[in-house]
């Protein structure tokens, strides 16, 4: 079979979902996704089984939110990174800082109703550490890399196409930002073009972000510049 991407939205995030040899699921989508979730399996005629892990890439509420529901439905092993497994084993929300006008406003506004949000506590069956990790075990040809930034624990995924899948390390959506570019919340912004330099120099091509659609990895070359 050759590599393919299927993105699904659950809630207010893309998740994505990656067939080759084996099949791998990318984020755990906002709180109360399960049936979308399941739906989405059988439009692309997927059974739960296939799924065989689930790599979080990072523990904010809008990313681990259905985690546990779909590590039920599926039976998938679930990753995350060691700083941020408690977030989720734990049901803990912590919101990142914004580091513009925008993401400020947006932030104070969304603390608003965290209190409303629930997240079902999952076990982390994977703990990923700060370098990289290969997913040729569960057919895939790419790795896990460290990219912390917007979060200490956050990770990407990059594949051997040049596919780079990276959680919120970058967004490409309304209502956060208007066109690509660097994240509008973050609790390092020197770690995040750290690890964008690095993104880069593992040869990411093209960037598949949570919140929003996929665009060039030059984009970021030039954010970066800037």
């Amino acid at each position: 079979m050759s590599l393919t991407i299927h993105p699904i939205k659950l809630g207010f995030e893309h998740c994505y979902i990656i067939r080759d040899a084996g099949c791998i699921m990318i984020d755990g989508g906002s709180p109360g996704q399960a049936e979308g979730f399941r739906q989405a399996l059988s439009g692309l005629s997927l059974k739960p089984g296939d799924i065989k892990l689930v790599v979080l890439t990072h523990g904010h509420w809008d990313h681990v939110g259905s985690a546990q529901a779909i590590q039920a439905i599926t039976g998938a092993r679930l990753a995350l990174h060691r700083q941020e497994k408690d977030w989720l084993e734990q049901c803990r929300k912590p919101l990142p800082p914004g580091v513009t006008t925008w993401g400020r406003i947006f932030v104070t506004a969304m603390a608003l109703f965290m209190p409303l949000v629930r997240i079902p506590a999952a076990k982390v069956d994977v703990i990923l550490g700060d370098g990289t990790l290969s997913l040729a075990g569960y057919g895939i040809p790419g790795k896990i890399m460290s990219t912390p930034g917007h979060s200490r624990g956050s990770v990407s995924v990059v594949l051997e196409t040049g596919d780079a899948f990276v959680g919120d390390l970058a967004m490409s959506e309304f209502p956060l930002r208007l066109s690509p570019g660097l994240p509008i919340f973050a609790e390092d912004m020197r770690q995040v073009r750290q690890s964008w330099q690095a993104l880069l120099e593992a040869g990411a091509k093209t960037i598949y972000p949570a919140h929003g659609t996929p665009f060039p990895a030059d984009i970021m070359r030039q954010a970066l510049l800037m």
